[in-house]
C-alpha cells in the first residue's frame, strides 16, 4: 500500500515523515481559483474540502499506479478575525498587511483533506473531512514584522504564517490540532484512512 501525498508542501511532507510515513509526492497542478470560482458563496469548510478533493482527484487521474495506494489531498485557508478568508499572500505587501490585521487577534485555520483509495489506478473508496483550529497571533514590532516578511517564509503558506518556522516566534498559541496548522492533520487523516478501509499503522515505515 503506497501513500501518495498530492501536495508540494515541505511542511506536510515533514509532518508525515516525522510520524512514520514516507509518502510518494505528486503535485496536482490544480487551478485553485477555477475550483473556487465554481462554488457558490462557499463556507470555509466547503472551500478547503473542495480544493483538497480536486487535488487528490487530479493526482489519481494522472497516476499510473499498480496495486494498492491511497492519495491524500489537502488544502488550508485562514478565516481572519474580520471575516475574510485568505490563502497564500503571494507578495510581501499582502503578507505584511494581513499580519498587521491579525496581530493580537485570533484567526481560524480551516484545513480540508480528501483521501482516495486506488486499486490498479481505479478509485474504489473515498472520504473527505475538515477541521478548524484557532490561532492566536502575537503582536510583532514593526521591525520584527519587516524582518519576518523579508525571510520570504510567509508568502507561500496559507494565512501567511507558519507554526514550525520563523512564524512560530509570533504565534501565542493554538486551540485544536497543531498538525492541522502545519497543513495535514494526523488525527483527521487517520480517521479518513479508516473510512476507506486502511489502517494508518499499515503505512508506517518498517524499522529493525
Amino acid at each position: 500500500m503506497r501513500f501518495v501525498l498530492a501536495s508540494a508542501s515541505p511542511a506536510r511532507l515533514s509532518v508525515l515523515r516525522s510520524a512514520g510515513i514516507d509518502p510518494v509526492v505528486r503535485v496536482s497542478g490544480v487551478d485553485e481559483d477555477a475550483v473556487a470560482a465554481g462554488l457558490t458563496d462557499p463556507a470555509p469548510a466547503e472551500l478547503v474540502t473542495a480544493l483538497a478533493r480536486a487535488k487528490a482527484e487530479a493526482v489519481a487521474r494522472e497516476a499510473a499506479e499498480t496495486g494498492e495506494s491511497v492519495v491524500v489531498g489537502c488544502d488550508s485557508m485562514l478565516l481572519m478575525g474580520d471575516g475574510e478568508v485568505v490563502g497564500k499572500p503571494g507578495t510581501a505587501e499582502v503578507a505584511a498587511r494581513r499580519w498587521a490585521a491579525n496581530a493580537g487577534g485570533t484567526g481560524h485555520l480551516h484545513t480540508g483533506h480528501s483521501v482516495l483509495r486506488l486499486r490498479d489506478g481505479e478509485v474504489v473508496a473515498r472520504a473527505d473531512g475538515h477541521l478548524s483550529t484557532a490561532v492566536h497571533f502575537g503582536t510583532p514590532s514593526p521591525d520584527e514584522l519587516d524582518a519576518y516578511v523579508a525571510t520570504g517564509e510567509p508568502l507561500q503558506v496559507a494565512g501567511g504564517f507558519t507554526l514550525e518556522g520563523f512564524g512560530g516566534w509570533f504565534i501565542e498559541g493554538v486551540d485544536g490540532d497543531p498538525s492541522g496548522v502545519l497543513g495535514i492533520s494526523l488525527p483527521l487523516t487517520r480517521s479518513l484512512l479508516a473510512e476507506v478501509g486502511v489502517a494508518v499503522t499499515s503505512l508506517w515505515r518498517r524499522t529493525g
